[in-house]
């Protein structure tokens, strides 16, 4: 790799975020996203929510997109009735990175969603989510961990071909696979771990790779971002 490939990462608005003497308005990101993008050799780039027309063109000027972790979809997205331990809906957010990653399945842009963003990613292609399930979250605020199994075969049983211990923290999953995606790693419970489309390089993970060790699913994403050449941008040119 001889150029560091620009990785956009999603951002959310908080509306009373305090630092010093303020208390405004904020796009905000975990600091582990853009860490883990900078460890795995890429240049991050953070997002902040946008009219989704403007989609196309953010993702036009990256070489690869993050989808971060956050809230619960909103279930008419999916065409479902909210649970009732669902959490209240982030309607801009959702709009933006369903744009987001629409734009970027239609550029072929090197595409990894985690946690809420693989969740999005099978809405995105038509498929559906389980609104709860338990084991996922032991601790309010805590992430856990559990054991995540690879499907042989699949693209990251290529970067992780062994079953790994994760930094885990949701209650809701993926229920029906949307069109194309394939199951690549299993819970032991049953629970889709991680999601890829066979063509191309998208990729969705239900774990938190940020709040860990662990570089090589970011890594197969900024060598993707790099393009075959190993030169930023050549993914797309």
């Amino acid at each position: 790799m001889t150029g560091r490939p620009l990785i956009g990462i999603s951002t959310y608005l908080e509306p009373g975020t305090r630092w010093g003497v303020w208390e405004l308005e904020s796009a905000l990101l975990p600091v582990g996203y853009p860490r883990l993008v900078q460890r795995a050799g890429g240049l991050a780039a953070m997002l902040p929510p946008d009219e989704p027309e403007r989609a196309a063109a953010a993702v036009a000027r990256l070489d690869g997109l993050v989808i971060a972790g956050g809230p619960d979809v909103e279930p008419v997205r999916y065409g479902a009735e909210p649970d009732p331990r669902t959490g209240p809906p982030c309607r801009a957010r959702d709009t933006w990175e369903l744009a987001l990653i629409e734009a970027a399945l239609a550029a072929r842009l090197p595409l990894l969603g985690i946690c809420r963003g693989m969740q999005l990613l099978n809405v995105a292609l038509g498929g559906t989510l389980l609104q709860h399930l338990d084991g996922h979250a032991q601790v309010v605020g805590v992430f856990g961990a559990h054991a995540v199994k690879p499907v042989p075969g699949t693209r990251y049983a290529a970067a992780v071909p062994e079953e790994a211990s994760v930094p885990t923290y949701h209650h809701q999953a993926v229920d029906r696979l949307g069109e194309g995606l394939v199951a690549s790693a299993y819970a032991a419970d049953g629970t889709v771990e991680a999601v890829e489309l066979p063509e191309g390089w998208v990729l969705g993970v239900q774990w938190h790779p940020e709040m860990g060790e662990d570089v090589r699913v970011m890594r197969e994403l900024v060598r993707a971002a790099a393009g075959p050449s190993g030169t930023a941008g050549s993914s797309r040119t």
